[in-house]
Formats: C-alpha cells, structure tokens, sequence
C-alpha cells in the first residue's frame, strides 16, 4: 500500500488466521526495493503464525513493514496512514511495536483504528514497549539449548 502524502510505503503480510486474527509487530526499516519488503513481511508473518500457536494465543500469525521514506516525513502522519490500511482490514490484522517503532508510533495508530496493540500499559491492561520480554525469551532460549544440545536440531 501507499499513501504518497504521508510518504507511507509498506506491506501487510497475513500468513494464518487459523486460530484468530493475524498477530504480529509493525517494522519501519530501510528496504531496497519492494521484494525485500515483501520477503521480509511474508517471512516475518510465518513466525508470528509459529510463535503465537506455540505460545496458545488465540491468534494467526501477520506483520506488517513500512519503507522508511528516504526524505522529511510526519512520523505521526504516516504511522496514521499506516493505521488507516490496518482498519481497512477490519480486525483480520492486528498491528504492534517491532524493529523501529515505538509505544508513541503505536499512539499514532490508535487515533485511526482500534486494532492495535502496544499502548502503554495500565492498571487494566499490559502494554508498553515488549522488547525486554523479548530479549528475555531469547536468553532463556539460549541457557536451554546450552543446557540440552541434544535439543537443538542440527
């Protein structure tokens, strides 16, 4: 999709709605040309598929990237057009924080859908920036295959 006012170029890969709707972060990166985009999107997606199924989420797997425009862009403008192609999906997608994003982008989104997860946390809600649990789960992901090589597939 793009919107040439914002600057947005970008693609939203949902690879399973089996158990839900696709899950998975939104990454704003320097992308050469559209088929990487697209690669990345697509491969990114799977893992979400693998990763929420694994964990029992009652969601598919889906993610999203966006070019970083190579010119002055509104980052809140074109995390809402962005936001905008997310509705248009009608809650088959929801968009979080990845690589280059931020609880502030995620802000931004939320102004133009409801389909967005990542916000700050409150008392009734988790939320906020996931990157220590992430970084979490792969140290505890490594001690594991320290632990048991046995484990790890070769």
């Amino acid at each position: 999709m793009r919107d040439s006012a914002s600057g947005l170029e970008a693609v939203i890969a949902l690879h399973s709605t089996a158990l839900g709707p696709a899950a998975g972060g939104c990454r704003l990166w320097s992308y050469s040309d559209e088929h990487r985009m697209k690669v990345d999107a697509l491969r990114l997606a799977q893992g979400m598929s693998y990763k929420n199924a694994l964990a029992g989420l009652p969601t598919g797997g889906g993610k999203a990237v966006i070019r970083c425009p190579n010119r002055d862009f509104d980052r809140e403008e074109l995390f809402k057009a962005f936001a905008r192609a997310v509705a248009s999906l009608d809650g088959r997608y929801v968009t979080a924080e990845d690589v280059g994003t931020s609880v502030e982008d995620m802000l931004a989104i939320a102004t133009e859908t409801r389909f967005v997860a990542g916000l700050p946390a409150s008392v009734k809600k988790p939320g906020g920036d996931p990157s220590p649990w992430t970084a979490r789960g792969v140290f505890l992901s490594i001690g594991t295959s320290v632990r048991a090589p046995d484990l790890v597939a070769n």
